[in-house]
C-alpha cells in the first residue's frame, strides 16, 4: 500500500471534517490533556456507534472551519475556544449522556512534579506502614506524624495539594510511596456547540426542575417590571386583568352598578349575617382539628357574649 503524501493527506483531513460538521448537529470540544494513546484508543472503542472524536492540530481545524463559514456560519463561534490541547466529539445523540460516558472513561494517575493539580488532594490520619528513616520527608512538608511500632502514623488529616497549584517535587515523591493515585485523566469537556449554539458544559448539569424554576423566576422578573413602567407583555397581562377586576369590584361596591361577579359582593355588603353564616364552616375545621384550643375560644366568646357586643356590632 503506498502511503499518500502530505498535501493528499491534509486535502482528506479538510474534507473529513467539512463532512463531520454537516453530519452532526452537536459536538463537544475536550481537552485531551495528560491522556495517552491506549487510553485514547480505550475511548475511542466505548464511543463507537455512540460518537466519532476528531483530534488534529488546531491551525488545521481553524482553516477547516474558516473555509466552511461560507456554508455554515455558525461554525465561527467555535474559532475562540480552539486553543490548547484540545478535540471534538461529533455526536447525534443526548449530549448529557455522551458527557457521562466520557466522565466513566477517566483513569487514575499518579502525581508529577511540576502538574497543575486538577483537584485537592488530602492525607486523611494514618499508618503509612514506612520505616523511621522516611521521616525527613514528612517533616519538609510540615506534617505531624509519630512512630508507632516501628512505622511513620500520620496523626491528623492534612490539605497536601490544593487545586490549581503546581505540585512539588516532595509532594509526588510522597504520594508515590504511599501508592497513591490522587488524579484522574481523561477528555473533560470544555465547550458544548448544538445547533449553531455554543455554551458551557454546566448547562448540561441543570435537571428539568431547575430550568423550569429559572425560567417562572424570569417570568416573575419580566411580569414585575412590566407592571412597573405600565408596558403590557404577556407575562403582565393576567397581573393587569386580575388588577382591573379588582378596581372594578370596588366600584360596584360603592356604587350602584352591579354585574354577576359584584352581586354576591353586594349581597355581604347588604347583610353582613350571611358573611357569618358562611365564614362558619371555615372557622369550625381548625376548632374540630384543635379541640384543646376550643375551650378559651368559647370563654372568649362568652365574655363577649357578657357586655352585649355582637361579631359585626
Amino acid at each position: 500500500m503506498v502511503k499518500e503524501d502530505r498535501s493528499t493527506w491534509k486535502a482528506n483531513y479538510f474534507v473529513r471534517i467539512v463532512e463531520l460538521f454537516e453530519e452532526y448537529p452537536k459536538c463537544l470540544i475536550v481537552g485531551v490533556d495528560n491522556v495517552g494513546s491506549k487510553q485514547m484508543q480505550e475511548i475511542r472503542a466505548n464511543m463507537r456507534g455512540t460518537a466519532e472524536i476528531l483530534m488534529g492540530k488546531n491551525t488545521m481545524i481553524r482553516k477547516a472551519i474558516r473555509g466552511h463559514l461560507q456554508n455554515n456560519p455558525d461554525l465561527e463561534k467555535l474559532l475562540p475556544h480552539i486553543v490548547g490541547n484540545v478535540g471534538f466529539v461529533f455526536t447525534k445523540e443526548d449530549l448529557s449522556e455522551v458527557r457521562n460516558t466520557l466522565l466513566a472513561n477517566k483513569r487514575g494517575a499518579p502525581a508529577k512534579a511540576g502538574a497543575i493539580a486538577p483537584c485537592d488532594v488530602k492525607l486523611p490520619p494514618q499508618n503509612t506502614g514506612m520505616g523511621p528513616e522516611k521521616t525527613s520527608f514528612f517533616q519538609a512538608l510540615q506534617i505531624p506524624t509519630k512512630i508507632s511500632r516501628g512505622t511513620i502514623e500520620i496523626l491528623n488529616e492534612v490539605h497536601l495539594i490544593k487545586e490549581g497549584e503546581k505540585v512539588g517535587a516532595s509532594e509526588a515523591a510522597l504520594l508515590n510511596m504511599l501508592n497513591i493515585q490522587p488524579f484522574s485523566y481523561g477528555l473533560a469537556v470544555q465547550q458544548v456547540y448544538d445547533n449553531g449554539t455554543v455554551y458551557s458544559p454546566a448547562v448540561l448539569d441543570l435537571t428539568t426542575d431547575e430550568l423550569r424554576t429559572r425560567f417562572l423566576q424570569g417570568v416573575r422578573n419580566v411580569a414585575a417590571l412590566s407592571l412597573a413602567v405600565n408596558y403590557p407583555t404577556l407575562a403582565s397581562a393576567p397581573h393587569i386583568i386580575a388588577n382591573g377586576f379588582k378596581k372594578l369590584m370596588a366600584i360596584a361596591a360603592e356604587t350602584d352598578v352591579s354585574f354577576k361577579e359584584a352581586e354576591r359582593v353586594k349581597e355581604y355588603l347588604a347583610d353582613p349575617s350571611k358573611f357569618a353564616v358562611a365564614a362558619a364552616p371555615a372557622a369550625a375545621a381548625p376548632a374540630a382539628a384543635a379541640p384543646a384550643a376550643a375551650a378559651p375560644a368559647k370563654e372568649e366568646s362568652e365574655s363577649d357574649s357578657d357586655i352585649g357586643l355582637g361579631l359585626f356590632d
